[in-house]
């Protein structure tokens, strides 16, 4: 029974010592913990004065007795935005606008003719027995081409000559000898080549603009370096409605002995013209929310945004109608990066 009493209070006495190193542990811990964030969201002395909280820092004033000293002059240091913040003058080149003349055109394709051409047809139908002409060859008025024999099964008839009617070069020979041809088959075509013309076919959006006389520059494959002038003389007045384009022909200006027959020529229609209007580089020129603004640099190297009215327009250059004037500085490379107001660099 006294065995019992001592390892029951030996029991109880491990128990209380157990208690008391977890009191002395933890609980000035937590109290340290909450000393500590107590700390942090009471401000402290030095940062209140009569109940008001101050900065901890100058904003824009200097302490007295110290401090950083404002800058001389205006108060804004050269190279500095009007925030104060340092800025760089960007990079740029610029154009001066200046009269010039500019073209509107289109591109389209066409195909060199002879200007006179004719098709030969035989007077009656049969089979082809004899071709006198080869393309290439001169023929004059009158000079038998070919010739045909109306003969059937069981019949003998003397042969047809077929007459050429103008004077000029073949140009074709779309049958061979030994086909069958009628009264309607083109045996020969026959064309001056001493007076070319160019054929073409406009699109309907621009046939409003098509003029007798208009001119057009040309390039031709066998001479790519080279252009060459013409003027339209023939407008068909009626639209072909399978392909909706108007067929126009042109005539060169001046005449080139190397241009042949069935060359195939690229045209470039001029449809209006200006001279003597200010323009600037097409590249300068930024469309912003529906309208065109440009960057100008003043005498003292600032970049200034002006908004533009734009006139006729090509691949290379634009009219402005309103917005600058002769002399002004655009900004032609690097305008992208600007804002109104910024510090520039002029380069060449």
């Amino acid at each position: 029974m006294e065995k019992n009493k001592i390892v029951t209070f030996a029991i109880i006495f491990l128990i209380a010592l157990f208690a008391l190193l977890f009191a002395f542990t933890f609980i000035p811990v937590k109290s340290t913990a909450l000393q500590k964030l107590s700390a942090l969201q009471k401000p402290s002395d030095s940062q209140t004065q009569g109940g008001a909280e101050r900065p901890s820092r100058p904003q824009g004033e200097n302490a007295q007795g110290g401090g950083r000293q404002p800058p001389s002059g205006n108060g804004q240091a050269q190279g500095q935005g009007p925030r104060g913040g340092a800025r760089n003058a960007a990079t740029i080149k610029v154009t001066t606008v200046s009269p010039g003349t500019i073209e509107r055109s289109v591109i389209i394709n066409g195909e060199i003719l002879a200007r006179n051409q004719v098709t030969i047809f035989p007077a009656i139908g049969g089979r082809l027995v004899e071709t006198r002409r080869s393309i290439g060859d001169r023929v004059n008025r009158g000079d038998v081409v070919a010739m045909i024999d109306p003969s059937r099964p069981g019949e003998v008839y003397s042969r047809s000559p077929v007459i050429s009617t103008v004077s000029g070069t073949v140009l074709q020979t779309p049958f061979s000898i030994g086909d069958t041809v009628t009264a309607q088959s083109a045996v020969f075509v026959v064309g001056d080549l001493s007076s070319l013309l160019v054929e073409t076919h406009i699109p309907e959006r621009f046939v409003a603009v098509v003029t007798q006389g208009l001119r057009a520059e040309l390039k031709l494959e066998a001479m790519p370096n080279e252009t060459f002038t013409a003027e339209v003389f023939e407008i068909n007045p009626v639209l072909d409605p399978s392909s909706r384009t108007m067929r126009i022909r042109l005539r060169f200006i001046k005449p080139d002995p190397r241009i042949k027959a069935g060359m195939f020529a690229t045209i470039s229609l001029i449809t209006d013209r200006k001279t003597g209007v200010p323009l600037i580089p097409r590249m300068s020129v930024i469309n912003t929310y529906g309208s065109w603004i440009v960057f100008v640099a003043d005498e003292n190297n600032i970049a200034r945004r002006r908004e533009i009215k734009l006139g006729l327009d090509n691949e290379e250059f634009v009219e402005v109608l309103e917005g600058i004037s002769m002399g002004d500085l655009v900004v032609s490379a690097g305008q992208n990066f600007l804002s109104d107001g910024d510090p520039v660099r002029i380069v060449d």
